[in-house]
């Protein structure tokens, strides 16, 4: 058993015999006196040392008034739910002859968190969500904030006439725009049931509607995921970096596909640090066709005046 004399001994006393030993008993939950054994408080709260955290994120996970609420699940994950493990609180195992009711009363449970269309339509869309968000290996804010629009959207009734995988996977652009983790239309098709064309129609809708403020996406917002992909060193990605940087000088990326531009800045340095990859290469990962990069390549070594040795 866990007890622990505190420092506030001298201004608690027994009422019983006056005894000013007193015993806080954390596992029970329990105050009592040492002396003659009454039981002062049967609701004792455990209110020790926080764990030691070093940033936000640990400490939630290392909180102890359980999970965070997220915006991710249809009811916030503010719900309860009823364990299959048929044990009680106290980790005893329930009696055989309750088990059928404990059942039924599972069964109730999990209906009665879904209890009207808006919130069945918010469990499905958010689990699909989800789903779309870990086959594209999307980090916890940018799911955060695609659910968050996605909730907008059905609150001003945004999602009649449409599917609602259409307009999860739209969420979901616009929030990897908002939270500077770009991704191309194809690249969230890949992952969605919908196609590029009615997520782009969509996501035009619900930016108009919902008054999204969104910036065009950069050049230079591509290039550290395509050089990670590419398996380039920190020294091409500085060099691309540049290259672009250079070329917004000079307004040579206004006009075009940043995905492009980003791709042939790549692909020259690439050249130029003697880390050569192909067009073929760089375009899969890219997603943009050799011709589009040729096109880029010419551009920039022309009006940059790089000198480059194939």
């Amino acid at each position: 058993m866990a007890k622990t004399r505190e420092g506030t001994d001298e201004v608690e006393k027994c009422p019983e015999c006056g005894s000013r030993h007193l015993v806080r008993d954390y596992e029970r939950g329990e105050l009592l006196c040492e002396d003659c054994g009454l039981v002062l408080d049967d609701q004792f709260i455990d209110q020790g040392p926080e764990w030691r955290a070093f940033d936000v994120e640990q400490g939630e996970k290392r909180a102890r008034t359980g999970a965070p609420m997220t915006y991710t699940i249809h009811d916030k994950g503010l719900s309860t739910e009823i364990s299959w493990k048929n044990k009680d609180s106290y980790g005893k195992s329930i009696p055989t002859r309750n088990r059928a009711q404990l059942y039924r009363l599972r069964k109730w449970q999990r209906r009665i968190r879904v209890s009207n269309a808006t919130e069945r339509n918010l469990a499905f869309a958010l689990s699909e969500l989800d789903r779309m968000a870990s086959a594209m290996g999307l980090p916890r804010n940018v799911r955060e904030t695609a659910a968050m629009v996605y909730r907008k959207a059905v609150n001003k009734n945004l999602i009649r006439g449409r599917s609602i995988e259409g307009v999860v996977a739209a969420s979901l652009y616009a929030a990897c725009r908002q939270c500077g983790v770009p991704r191309t239309l194809d690249e969230v098709a890949g992952s969605s049931r919908v196609g590029r064309k009615e997520i782009g129609r969509t996501y035009r809708f619900m930016t108009r509607e919902l008054k999204l403020k969104l910036m065009p996406t950069k050049p230079q917002d591509y290039v550290q995921r395509f050089c990670s992909e590419l398996k380039l060193s920190g020294e091409v990605q500085s060099k691309a970096a540049e290259i672009l940087k250079d070329a917004s000088e000079k307004e040579l990326t206004s006009g075009r596909g940043p995905t492009g531009v980003a791709a042939a800045a790549i692909y020259i340095s690439s050249i130029l640090c003697n880390e050569r990859r192909t067009q073929r290469e760089v375009a899969d990962v890219a997603g943009v066709t050799e011709v589009t990069i040729r096109n880029r390549y010419k551009e920039l070594t022309e009006k940059l005046g790089i000198e480059i040795q194939l």
